[in-house]
């Protein structure tokens, strides 16, 4: 995830405010992950569960940038791709469901950990943790396409 982090800045960075702005939530975003999934540079000591501060910040931090797409960026871009022409508008609006999924395990997972005062047991967090990387992991990916078809059609 960092790695397709680093490129899609690259790539995209200084282009558009809007952009960099999502670009710094995403990597907010990958940063609180690692930190709770003890994740190098960040350690925990094994069988050691993150302290539900950490939980509650990841998933304050998590939904701002689930919102942030969803209620602003997806939006803006789809308008501009259609701008472009109908194809570039369809191959957007083809992107965006496939987007959707992340956003729902995104919304479990908050609703299953945001609130608790305490993890009693470290199976189920760990494993809804994990998950929850693979779909922004193929969130990001899909996102990435989107902001590719806008800039490919109107660079």
């Amino acid at each position: 995830m960092l790695a397709q982090f680093k490129q899609s800045q690259q790539q995209w960075g200084g282009v558009n405010k809007t952009i960099d702005s999502w670009l710094q939530e995403r990597q907010a975003v990958l940063v609180s992950y690692c930190e709770l999934a003890g994740l190098p540079p960040f350690k925990q000591s094994e069988n050691t569960l993150p302290c539900t501060l950490n939980i509650k910040r990841f998933c304050q931090v998590l939904m701002d940038y689930i919102s942030a797409g969803h209620f602003e960026i997806f939006d803006a871009i789809v308008a501009k791709c259609k701008v472009n022409g109908q194809q570039s508008a369809d191959k957007a609006q083809s992107i965006y469901p496939q987007i959707n999924s992340s956003t729902d395990f995104a919304l479990q997972f908050n609703d299953n950990f945001a609130e608790l005062e305490s993890l009693k047991t470290s199976n189920d967090f760990d494993q809804s943790l994990s998950t929850l990387g693979k779909h922004l992991e193929e969130r990001f990916h899909f996102e990435d396409q989107l902001i590719a078809n806008l800039y490919d059609n109107h660079s």
